[in-house]
């Protein structure tokens, strides 16, 4: 009898529950169908939890399917957590996330096996073993999302850290002052993130509002609210002159955490998903300047820095393939 994985995907702004195929090699054979839904995080995580829940149990009724057809269930989300422990413990995106025993509470539900990773890891084995870094030994993989976190493939396998939180590069701060993430002013997060670059936007903009330089993505100080990265993604590829340089500021900074992760872990390839693989043509340039300025030549030149080759169903294949993860 064939055997089915729930992977769910739990992000700031939007979830997914994903039915897949257990033990298959490939994207195609692997992935069956998902339902998704606005996290909405204010309304805090029990509410979540349920809607989870709820949606993986309506997915299986779609597909004639019960708990009893599946091998495992696999969930991914914003770190910091304790995959060990099965704990969700506060991620900046999703306020009230405190100490969360999601593992548990799940089981108790679905009573199949259940495992947690952070994000960043999940979507790190999706790409080395599915994507970009098929054939890599050293790999690293940036979520540059809703956040900004790190996955480490280092010498064939993924690196957890003594703690389970190894690879949270969004808290590196780059500056002293700068846009805030990750709880710090001037962090990788900061620079590089969707929240991150709005914010930058907002702050950009409301000068130029008031010295009668309105930018096309926000015309009026009461349009503020309704900045987002990707608005102002659309209007640099419109040739807008500030969100060319909210970009382009952006681009340096990916290039300086870049450069920090080259010459500490020495990649062959550093994998961006997200923001990075749709806005790559506004990044890449000042990112890769930066990256020739700020870091070694001998581990520069021997690390590729690609965008993730998953594209848009990255979160599918790395939900997934956490529900056959080992403890």
């Amino acid at each position: 009898m064939d055997k089915y994985l729930l992977g769910f995907d739990i992000g700031g702004t939007k979830c997914a529950v994903i039915l897949g195929r257990a033990d298959c090699d490939s994207p195609s054979c692997l992935f069956v169908d998902k339902l998704k839904f606005q996290t909405d995080a204010k309304r805090g995580w029990r509410s979540v939890l349920e809607e989870l829940f709820s949606s993986a149990e309506s997915l299986l009724r779609d597909h004639s399917l019960t708990r009893y057809d599946l091998k495992s269930i696999g969930i991914s989300c914003g770190g910091p957590l304790d995959g060990k422990a099965g704990v969700i413990m506060s991620p900046p995106n999703l306020p009230d996330w405190d100490n969360v025993p999601i593992i548990s509470l799940t089981e108790e539900r679905f009573q199949v096996p259940v495992f947690l990773a952070n994000d960043a890891d999940a979507c790190a084995v999706a790409e080395w073993r599915f994507g970009a870094g098929r054939g890599c030994d050293n790999m690293i993989f940036l979520t540059f999302g809703t956040g900004m976190g790190a996955g480490l493939i280092l010498n064939g396998s993924l690196y957890t850290g003594a703690t389970n939180t190894a690879g949270e590069v969004g808290h590196i701060r780059l500056s002293d002052s700068g846009p805030l993430g990750y709880g710090k002013h001037g962090s990788f997060e900061g620079y590089c993130s969707g929240g991150g670059i709005a914010d930058a936007a907002r702050s950009a903009a409301k000068e130029a509002i008031k010295a009668d330089r309105a930018p096309s993505f926000c015309k009026k100080l009461e349009d503020l609210d309704a900045v987002t990265a990707k608005s102002v993604a659309d209007a640099a590829d419109s040739g807008d002159p500030l969100a060319l340089e909210i970009y382009r500021k952006s681009g340096e900074y990916l290039g300086r955490g870049l450069s920090v992760l080259i010459d500490v872990l020495n990649p062959e390839m550093i994998v961006i998903g997200s923001i990075y693989a749709r806005s790559e043509n506004l990044l890449a340039e000042a990112m890769l300047r930066t990256v020739k300025t700020e870091s070694l030549p001998v581990s520069a030149a021997a690390c590729r820095i690609v965008p993730a080759a998953l594209g848009e169903r990255i979160g599918d294949f790395a939900a997934l393939g956490v529900a056959e993860m080992k403890r």
